[in-house]
């Protein structure tokens, strides 16, 4: 079984318009809403992918409502902790004329220290202890900034292993307790070691450098070019065929659900960045926030270049 775990989930509004016009009124398609938040998108891939999973977070008001129901409709298990203050509600905005895409993301609701410890209190109470934890996303207003840092360490002492997928200072922060896997694309990761990575070749010396914190695996993800894994005896690069991107909402949890689909099994970094170049590919060809489907990621499996470098 895999854990996800979203501090500060997200009701997402898909919007879809033909333009925009300042200070017009703007008509759109039906606005659909999707469960969103990195780690609940994990969970729902996950699910989508025929593998258990449970998604942990903090929801409050009618949009955690919503949000409870609509991954109940997907078949997703969920495991949540109530909170007094409502669940921010995301606004993605494409502009069907240009394929371009706007996303409005409001910092969350104020959490207060009491919900937190109920939060992870529960996580350690589940029935079946879990191959592996999926934490990241932004943290809201009211959580300490070494979040991430606990959860880690308290994880391992429970015998799991963690993946972090965040960025910023919360990414900077969560390495230090040493996660078995970090994701970052290639803008986190150039904020994580603070300079720039302008070649491959960069980003697996990267790679190498985020090894060295104490990290097991470090994935840099690289949109369209696929992703490169290093491990202390490993560079895996996988590369997916191009594609017709419908949208880019949800590819990277994706991508980490398939790291953490295969990676839980004790399969290889090579099957897991397979999977996972293919899931978040397969992402990117769904409109709004419908994230991969089974039948397309088999598609596209064998079409997934996958080279061990070193």
């Amino acid at each position: 079984m895999i854990i996800t775990l979203t501090l500060n989930p997200c009701l997402d509004n898909y919007i879809s318009v033909s333009g925009i016009e300042p200070n017009e009124t703007t008509r759109s398609l039906p606005v659909k809403q999707y469960a969103g938040g990195k780690g609940i998108n994990v969970s729902r891939a996950i699910n989508e992918m025929g593998g258990e999973t449970v998604a942990f977070g903090l929801i409050g008001g009618e949009e955690g409502h919503t949000l409870t129901s609509l991954l109940f409709a997907e078949g997703v298990p969920a495991n949540f902790t109530p909170i007094t203050d409502d669940t921010r509600a995301c606004f993605i905005i494409t502009n069907d004329t240009t394929d371009e895409q706007t996303r409005i993301s409001p910092p969350g609701p104020h959490v207060r220290p009491e919900e937190t410890r109920k939060l992870l209190s529960q996580m350690w109470q589940i029935k079946h202890k879990p191959e592996m934890l999926v934490c990241g996303g932004s943290v809201p207003p009211g959580i300490p900034p070494d979040i991430y840092v606990l959860i880690i360490n308290e994880s391992r002492k429970h015998g799991i292993r963690t993946i972090l997928d965040s960025s910023g200072e919360h990414l900077k922060e969560g390495v230090k307790a040493r996660p078995f896997l970090v994701k970052p694309n290639v803008t986190e990761a150039e904020d994580l070691l603070g300079r720039k990575l302008v070649s491959e070749m960069a980003i697996i010396r990267a790679g190498k450098d985020i090894i060295a914190m104490g990290v097991e695996i470090a994935v840099v993800s690289r949109a369209e070019k696929g992703l490169i894994a290093v491990s202390a005896d490993r560079v895996v690069k996988a590369v997916p065929p191009k594609v017709e991107v419908e949208s880019t909402v949800g590819a990277g949890d994706c991508t980490v659900a398939g790291l953490a689909l295969k990676l839980a099994k004790g399969e290889s970094l090579v099957e897991a960045c397979r999977l996972a170049a293919a899931m978040g590919t397969a992402a990117v060809l769904s409109s709004g926030i419908g994230l991969a489907k089974k039948p397309q990621v088999k598609k596209l499996l064998p079409q997934i270049k996958v080279e061990v470098i070193e």
